[in-house]
């Protein structure tokens, strides 16, 4: 059996771009539980940003990867300079709300360092039965029963977070505050490298992607990627499947992106002798 690559190349890249759309709902569905224990009086449309940032930062992150894959690869020969234009909007569109979902993880960091010591609780259980909720992980909350308190943690000490009537101990609150600084660097990283990368489509797009340019942009590029790399190492090690699984399909769908690039790379550097040479003054006898 024969395996077609120019076949099975595109169907796996788009069921890659597939998953990560999925994740829309994975991190909608884990917010929308967080958000029950952390907006119980109900959540202002100022505190969606800071409540929804990976689900909002998600679904814009796969509309920006469709808009590179449009213009890298779909349609990059028939690019009129209408469509580019309108593409170019709706991609700044997207960056504003990405900068937006950035400021939303920037804020959830800041909550976590407004956490307050709670006084006269040396165990949990002290706190169950009145509607108090435990936090396991970053947005994740487990109401505290009669049933379930002892086994939740092992700690004397405990802090509450801002607002809210929940509860953690100190080995938690390290845990949760260590996840959302790693948050705001991977949301800050990918800013870094999608900036990068619309800059190459533009000085591809002018033939000016080559040389020293070229090769300053890899080097950042790699830089870049092995920080979001170790970013998902760390999701991995903490056993924030989730986070990790989004990272990992986020890293192979840019890979797809960056290959699109190298592509087009290759076939204009394979079109310009043919250029060249069809520009050469014609043979006397055919004058």
């Amino acid at each position: 059996m024969t395996i077609d690559r120019q076949k099975l190349f595109p169907a796996f890249k788009y069921t890659i771009y597939a998953l990560l759309t999925l994740n829309v709902y994975l991190f909608f569905a884990e917010e929308w539980a967080a958000a029950a224990h952390r907006f119980a009086n109900g959540i202002s449309l100022a505190d969606v940003i800071e409540g929804f940032a990976a689900s909002i930062d998600t679904a814009v992150w796969v509309v920006l990867l469709l808009m590179f894959e449009l213009e890298t690869y779909v349609i990059a020969d028939r690019l009129t300079p209408r469509r580019k234009l309108v593409m170019r909007g709706l991609r700044a569109l997207c960056y504003v709300v990405i900068v937006y979902a950035f400021y939303g993880y920037l804020s959830k960091l800041l909550f976590l360092y407004g956490a307050t010591p709670l006084p006269g609780v040396a165990d949990l259980c002290h706190l169950a039965g009145a509607n108090w909720a435990y936090a396991v992980t970053l947005d994740e909350y487990v109401v505290l029963t009669a049933q379930n308190c002892a086994g939740l943690s092992d700690g004397s000490h405990f802090f509450r977070l801002p607002g809210l009537k929940a509860a953690v101990d100190v080995a938690g609150l390290t845990d949760i505050r260590l996840l959302a600084w790693v948050d705001v660097v991977n949301s800050g990283v990918w800013l870094l490298v999608v900036g990068l990368l619309e800059l190459d489509v533009r000085l591809q797009a002018n033939d000016r992607l080559a040389g020293t340019l070229l090769m300053a942009s890899n080097g950042a590029k790699y830089v870049l990627y092995s920080i979001l790399l170790l970013a998902a190492v760390y999701w991995g090690v903490a056993g924030d499947f989730v986070d990790f699984w989004d990272a990992f399909l986020w890293l192979v769908a840019f890979f797809f992106i960056e290959m699109n690039v190298v592509e087009r790379l290759e076939e204009d550097a394979a079109a310009e002798p043919r250029a060249v040479q069809g520009s050469a003054a014609p043979p006397l006898a055919n004058r």
